[in-house]
């Protein structure tokens, strides 16, 4: 009998949608990072690990780092929630860089990624956050025009607003990987 759960951070919201929606779907246990436990994690065969991605990071990653000597034979997939469109294979190998930098080689190639595209309400965010959309923000209105990418034309033109790229059918790889 395979044991799944899904585990999940989520400063927002977008990641916590689409766990839900992956648990629903796998008909599996739905457990927020703050309340896991070590038993839940020896107790599982398959972990599928959310987080949202922020400056790089993905929010909450080191409790498997933390606890990998329990979970290193186990099945385990981590999906990133972020602005970032995944249809993109220059965001994708963006957000594998940045994985590479904080998981060792050695646990990620154990690990299946997968990358699913959130939202942001500015007004929402925390003032680390909102400071950090202004650099970003000020950094991309220096570049000349013809070298903007779709993807940074659709943050400047949405800036403070609030998009919601969160998509039910989007969780299918991940779902489809969680019933292997």
């Amino acid at each position: 009998m395979n044991n799944t759960i899904v585990i999940y951070e989520s400063k927002y919201g977008h990641t916590a949608r689409y766990a839900t929606w992956i648990a629903e779907s796998l008909s599996c246990p739905l457990i927020e990072r703050k309340k896991v436990t070590s038993s839940a994690l020896e107790n599982a065969d398959t972990i599928i690990y959310g987080g949202g991605l922020y400056a790089g990071g993905v929010s909450g990653i080191k409790l498997l780092m933390e606890n990998w000597e329990l979970i290193c034979n186990k099945k385990i997939a981590v999906f990133t929630c972020g602005l970032a469109s995944p249809s993109e294979q220059a965001n994708v190998a963006h957000i594998r860089e940045a994985i590479a930098q904080v998981i060792p080689a050695d646990m990620l190639e154990k690990i299946t990624l997968f990358h699913l595209q959130g939202g942001i309400d500015y007004s929402r965010l925390s003032l680390v956050h909102k400071a950090m959309m202004g650099m970003l923000r000020k950094m991309l209105l220096k570049k000349p025009e013809k070298e903007l990418t779709s993807e940074d034309k659709q943050l400047l033109s949405t800036y403070g607003g609030m998009v919601d790229f969160c998509n039910k059918e989007s969780i299918g790889d991940v779902v489809a990987w969680g019933r292997k």
